[in-house]
C-alpha cells in the first residue's frame, strides 16, 4: 500500500512545472511572461494534485504543427521561407502564413521568438516589419551579436525549418488620425515597429497623419530596408531622414541622401530642429538601446513635449 502511494507521488513530482530560467525571459515587460505563466500552471498542478485529478492539468492548448490564431501563452509552429542578409550582421526573415491568413497582429506589437542553444532555452522579443495586411506571411528583422545565444540560433536556421513564436504584445495601439503628425526616433532594428506603423498609415487612404521619421546608424551601408524607405517617403505625408554617426562627408553618399542626412549622433539641438520643423505638435515614438531611448526621451522634454506626449517601445 505504501508502495504504490509512493509511486503514486512519484508520478505527481514529475508532473510539477519546471521552473523558468532567467534565460527564457526575454526582459521586455510581456504580459504574461514566462514567469507568469509559469506560476499559472503551478497553481494548476496544485490544485490538481490536491484533489488527485490529473484531468485538472489538461486544457485546450493550441496546436503547436499549425497556425490557428495567436495567442500570449502558447507557442506556434512557424516555417521559414527566406533568410536575407541585409547587412554584415543582420538578417530579414520571412515565415510563412496557411493559405491568405494573417498574422493578426496591431501595428508595433511585437512577437516573442523561443529557441535552444546547447539544451538551454532562450526568448527574444522581435516586432515584424511585414505590413499588417500581409497575406499568407510575416517578415522580421533580426540583428545578430556575436556573444548572442539568440544569434547563434538565429544563424542557423535555412528555408524550411520551423521556429516558435508567441504573442502579441506591446502596448502602444496605433489608431488612424490620432496624431497631427507622429515623430520617429529610431536606432538600428528600433526600426522594426516605426515600419509597421509607416505601412499601416500609407496603406490607408483615410489616414492622413504626418510623419517625420529619424532612423539612426552608424554607415550608409549599415541602413536596413533602403529601397522600402525610399518609396515610404515619396507619399506626400511621409519625411525621412538619416543620422550617420561614422560617416563625415555628404560626397561619400548617394545625391538622393544627401540633403536628408546628417552626420555625428542625434543630439538635443537636432531633436529641437525637428520638433519645430513639424507642422503640427508631433507625438513621437522612440526605439532603440535604453540609453538611445532614455536620452531621447530626455531631449524630447528639452524640446517642449510632454510625458505624454512620446511613447518609448
Amino acid at each position: 500500500m505504501h508502495e504504490r502511494e509512493d509511486d503514486d507521488e512519484e508520478a505527481w513530482l514529475q508532473l510539477r512545472p519546471v521552473e523558468p530560467l532567467p534565460s527564457q525571459c526575454c526582459g521586455s515587460g510581456c504580459s504574461p511572461c514566462v514567469f507568469d505563466l509559469y506560476h499559472r500552471d503551478l497553481a494548476r498542478w496544485e490544485a490538481a494534485r490536491a484533489s488527485k485529478d490529473r484531468h485538472l492539468l489538461s486544457e485546450e492548448e493550441e496546436s503547436l504543427s499549425c497556425f490557428s490564431e495567436l495567442k500570449p501563452e502558447t507557442f506556434l509552429a512557424f516555417r521559414i521561407s527566406t533568410v536575407d542578409k541585409l547587412t554584415k550582421d543582420t538578417y530579414r526573415v520571412r515565415f510563412a502564413l496557411p493559405g491568405n491568413s494573417r498574422l493578426g497582429l496591431r501595428p508595433g506589437q511585437h512577437l516573442i521568438l523561443r529557441g535552444t542553444v546547447d539544451d538551454l532555452e532562450i526568448q527574444r522579443a522581435y516586432t515584424p516589419i511585414s505590413p499588417a495586411s500581409a497575406e499568407g506571411y510575416f517578415e522580421v528583422l533580426i540583428k545578430c551579436y556575436q556573444t548572442g545565444l539568440m544569434s547563434r540560433y538565429v544563424e542557423s536556421w535555412k528555408a524550411g525549418e520551423t521556429a516558435f513564436w508567441r504573442g502579441p504584445f506591446g502596448d502602444f495601439i496605433y489608431k488612424p488620425n490620432q496624431h497631427g503628425e507622429l515623430l520617429m526616433l529610431a536606432a538600428g532594428t528600433g526600426l522594426a515597429p516605426m515600419v509597421s506603423v509607416l505601412q499601416s498609415i500609407t496603406d490607408n487612404e483615410e489616414d492622413e497623419t504626418f510623419v517625420t521619421l529619424v532612423s539612426c546608424f552608424k554607415t550608409f551601408e549599415d541602413i536596413y530596408l533602403k529601397t522600402l524607405l525610399q518609396e515610404q517617403a515619396c507619399f506626400w505625408n511621409i519625411r525621412t531622414f538619416f543620422v550617420l554617426s561614422q560617416e563625415k562627408s555628404p560626397e561619400q553618399l548617394p545625391w538622393s541622401y544627401r540633403e536628408k542626412t546628417r552626420f555625428g549622433r542625434l543630439g538635443q539641438g537636432l531633436i529641437g530642429e525637428l520638433v519645430d520643423s513639424c507642422r503640427r505638435r508631433p507625438f513621437a515614438l522612440v526605439c532603440g538601446s535604453a540609453e538611445f531611448t532614455k536620452d531621447m526621451a530626455r531631449y524630447l522634454l528639452c524640446a517642449g513635449l510632454t510625458e505624454d506626449s512620446y511613447f518609448l517601445f
